[in-house]
């Protein structure tokens, strides 16, 4: 007639495994590891804006946000190289919109977890990619 399971389902095994392997995490890490991916998404755009139009400005800011993910994480950034290989204006254009688009999100990221230099660095790309864009600030 009728057998009773006697085996744990494998949802249960699952979460029993990973509560002993300590994957569970709080959700000032996971938000940790957020910011830490919208900075390491930033880095690669400002090495493409980099390698299509270099400057001082942009090699500063790269530097900046790989030590910022580097205390973050506890290791250097894993960087592609660029390929610069097609500086239209288009592209370069769209590089900073999907920079700035990033520093924003890493902004919001870093203003909830409170994290003050995450935060200066943020606001401060996201300034910069807006006046690379020409958008205008608030009030101005």
């Amino acid at each position: 007639m009728y057998e009773p399971i006697r085996t744990q389902s494998v949802h249960t095994m699952a979460a029993q495994s990973c509560s002993m392997r300590g994957l569970h995490r709080s959700r000032e890490e996971e938000l940790d590891i957020r910011l830490a991916g919208h900075l390491t998404a930033l880095l690669t755009m400002t090495d493409e804006l980099r390698a299509l139009t270099p400057s001082r400005a942009l090699d500063d800011a790269a530097d900046r946000l790989a030590d910022r993910i580097t205390r973050m994480r506890g290791h250097a950034p894993l960087r592609a190289t660029p390929s610069a290989e097609h500086g239209t204006p288009a592209r370069t254009t769209a590089l900073h919109q999907r920079a700035h688009q990033l520093a924003g999100q890493a902004l919001v990221v870093a203003t909830t977890v409170g994290d003050t230099a995450g935060e200066a660095l943020a606001a401060e790309r996201l300034a910069a990619h807006a006046a690379a864009l020409g958008i205008a600030k608030p009030g101005d």
